[in-house]
């Protein structure tokens, strides 16, 4: 079992940065893949980017690949995501997930509450 709790988004203007953490509890978090998946107002859920569980190997979608980036430290039983250059298409609630760590969000098993981050043009 893991438990995931969001932070760090916020309103930014276009062109901006944000850093989204993911802080996990339980003891399966250094075994687990994580994601981060959003859902825009009306709109399905994307798969943003995933992380191995030991970060080796990560994954993005294809609307954000270059401009995010994912991390982790299992130290700290966090996951991160370095967002840049954002557009007003990336205003999204944004979920970090436990699971398989591929780009499927019906693949992941743990949810965060999620963070609302929001760019304005």
């Amino acid at each position: 079992q893991v438990q995931l709790v969001e932070s760090g988004g916020g309103l930014v203007q276009a062109g901006g940065s944000l850093r989204l953490s993911c802080a996990a509890s339980g003891r399966t978090f250094s075994s687990v893949a994580i994601g981060w998946i959003r859902q825009a107002p009306g709109k399905e859920r994307e798969f943003v980017a995933a992380v191995s569980h030991n970060g080796i190997y990560t994954a993005y979608g294809d609307s954000v690949k270059g401009r995010f980036t994912i991390a982790r430290d299992n130290a700290k039983n966090t996951v991160y995501l370095q967002m840049n250059s954002l557009k007003p298409e990336d205003t999204a609630v944004y979920y970090c997930a436990g699971g398989s760590g591929d780009r499927n969000p019906e693949h992941y098993a743990y949810w965060g509450q999620g963070t609302q981050v929001t760019v304005s043009s």
